[in-house]
Parts: C-alpha cells; structure tokens; sequence
C-alpha cells in the first residue's frame, strides 16, 4: 500500500492513526443506530466495510491515503459494534454463549487471511485486486448472508431517556481497555522482543504473532464452551491469571522457544477477556439499549487497543522490551482481580435501575 500510494514511511504511520481516530468517531453513533432501527444496521455497515476496504488500494498521495484510512476505520469500527450487538442478542435470544465463539473466529480469519495475503502477494498480486477481492466477498456477505431477516436481528424498544453514561459501563470499558492494551502488546510486540531481546531467526521471530493470534482463536473457541459450565465472570478471572503467567514467562524467557510457549499462553488467556467483558455488558444493559451500552465499553476498550502499542514502546525505551512485557502481566492480573467487581457493579446497576442480565 505505500508503494502503490507514493507515501513514505512517516506519512504512512500518521495515515494509519486515522485508523483509529475512523473507529473512535463511529462507534457510539452506530449504537444508537441498532437501538433506534434494529438488526438493519448491521448488513448496511457491512457493505459499507467492504466498498471502502478497496479506498487504500486507489489512493495516489497522503492526503488521499488518510481520507481512505479514515472511511475503513469509521466502517470498520461501525462493523465491530453492529456484529457484537448481534451476537449479545443471540445469547440472549437462545440462552447459549455465543460471543467467545465468535471471536474465536474472528481470530482464525485474521490467520487466513494474513497468509492469504501474503501469498497473493508473493505471486505478484498488487493492493487493488487483493483489496477488491477482499471487497467484493464483504460485500457480498452483507447482501446475500446478513440482510434476508435482518430486521427480525435485533428487536427495537423505546430506548430509556436516561442519557448520562451509567457508572458499570465505564468500568466494563475500562476492564475491556485492559484487557485490549495486553492483547495488543503481544500482538504488536512479540516478534520484536523474539528478535532484539533473544536474538531469534527472523523466520521464527515472525512466527510469534501468528502464535498468538492462533492460540487466541483456540481459548475464545474453547472458553465459549466452558461457559456452559462457568460464569463470565469466572472465565475473565482464570483468562486474566493465565494471561499474567504466559506474559510473566514470555518476558522472562531466556531462549526464542519458551518465550513461544510464554506468547501462546498468554494468547490462550487474554483471548476470552475482551469478549467475555462484551458480553457481559450486552446482558445487563437488557434490548432496549445493548447496542448503545456495547458501542460505549467498545469505543472505551478500542483506546486501550490504540494505546497499548505505544505504551509499552515508550517504558521499553525507558526501562527495556522485557521490562516493559512484564508490566503487562501486572495488568493481565488487573483483570483478574477487578472482574468480580465488574460482576457486582451490573449487579449492584440492575438492582437500581431495574435491568436484567446475568453477570
């Protein structure tokens, strides 16, 4: 993408936060969308996901590489919300977990996708047709899969007028930004501490992240099987602690392999978090306004997703990479320790407002 759109490496870091600053400005606006219009929200974002997803590809100049950033995050952003809404009220509909599972397989298509791309891009595929044919299947699952019922999604009630922001979701966003800057940290950080701290091959060094997205994908895939016999918030403490214990062995590893085995457990338990969190908030905020209280403790989380990255760059330059990892098992085991009182602050906000939803 920075050789098709002529933008060198600064222009295209600063392109990049508009990412970000796309999904932060959509993401609250489309809650109150699926609570004033239902499940027809979701199909429309979607399409609108994969039509600006092929922007970047056509992008000449810098400016024209942020406007097309900032349209993917605003879509992209209101596509993360609309689907989590879905999926809170599918748990609530059929009385089953469903939200683990379905970003477990979120998980395992950022895998697939990322070898695809590689390898399409091996073979000598520019951006454009691998963007467009990125598109064009979004597309057509919006229109052929998720619009026949679509209304019948999410049903409508006459939203509350309540209008200021109830105290449990800030810290259900709060917990969530946590529980984001560990799984972002990994994510962004792994292959670097593999390379600069252990002094790994670049090949095995680049396999960290792929670890741990595919260790993420297997814990949200098994942790929604095991809330059939746990409560969420149960799983968000035995994820935060397992968390903390492959962050503490992945930081301290001495040799490239255990600090992989460090990354996948560290994956395993971060992976059920954030959305075992979503999904908490989406039960005790009840129909009338889930998609409202899921797009705000989203839009909270995601500045712990944005932040993360950075945060841990700047103490590593303060301290080191190790140092740094390590702290983040210290907020792996914030999670843990604060998610019985997430559990009691819904609790504690349905006894006063009369919500229902289990925690």
């Amino acid at each position: 993408m920075r050789v098709e759109s002529g933008v060198g490496d600064g222009e295209l870091g600063l392109a990049l936060l508009m990412v970000g600053l796309g999904a932060l400005v959509s993401m609250r606006f489309t809650g109150y969308l699926i609570d004033r219009y239902g499940g027809v929200v979701l199909p429309v974002v979607v399409v609108l996901f994969g039509l600006c997803g092929v922007l970047p590809a056509l992008a000449g100049s810098a400016v024209t590489l942020s406007g097309a950033l900032f349209l993917l995050g605003a879509t992209s952003g209101a596509t993360d919300v609309a689907i989590n809404a879905t999926g809170s009220h599918a748990e609530a509909v059929t009385g089953r977990p469903l939200m683990n599972l379905a970003h477990g397989i979120f998980s395992a298509a950022v895998v697939v996708a990322s070898l695809g791309t590689a390898g399409l891009r091996a073979l000598g595929a520019d951006a454009l047709p691998v963007l467009g044919g990125a598109g064009i299947l979004i597309v057509a699952v919006g229109i052929v899969v998720l619009a026949p019922g679509s209304r019948e999604n999410i049903a409508t009630e006459p939203a509350p007028k309540r209008r200021r922001l109830e105290p449990v979701l800030l810290v259900f966003g709060g917990l969530c930004a946590l529980a984001y800057v560990v799984e972002n940290a990994w994510q962004s950080w792994s292959a670097v501490h593999l390379d600069t701290t252990l002094n790994a091959a670049p090949v095995l060094a680049s396999s960290a992240p792929a670890v741990f997205a595919a260790a993420a994908a297997t814990g949200r895939i098994t942790g929604n099987a095991l809330l059939r016999r746990l409560r969420p918030v149960q799983l968000l403490v035995a994820g935060g602690a397992i968390a903390a214990a492959g962050s503490v062995g992945a930081a301290a590893a001495d040799n490239a392999w255990s600090a992989l085995i460090g990354i996948g457990v560290a994956g395993l338990g971060t992976s059920v978090c954030a959305p075992t969190i979503i999904g908490m908030a989406g039960a005790w905020a009840g129909p009338e306004r889930r998609a409202g209280a899921i797009s705000t403790v989203t839009t909270i989380a995601y500045l712990g997703f944005l932040l993360g990255p950075a945060a841990v760059g700047a103490a590593s330059s303060v301290w080191s990479l190790p140092v740094a990892l390590g702290g983040v098992a210290v907020l792996a085991l914030l999670v843990a320790a604060l998610g019985p009182v997430a559990g009691r602050a819904s609790v504690n906000s349905v006894a006063g407002f009369g919500r229902g939803g289990k925690s």
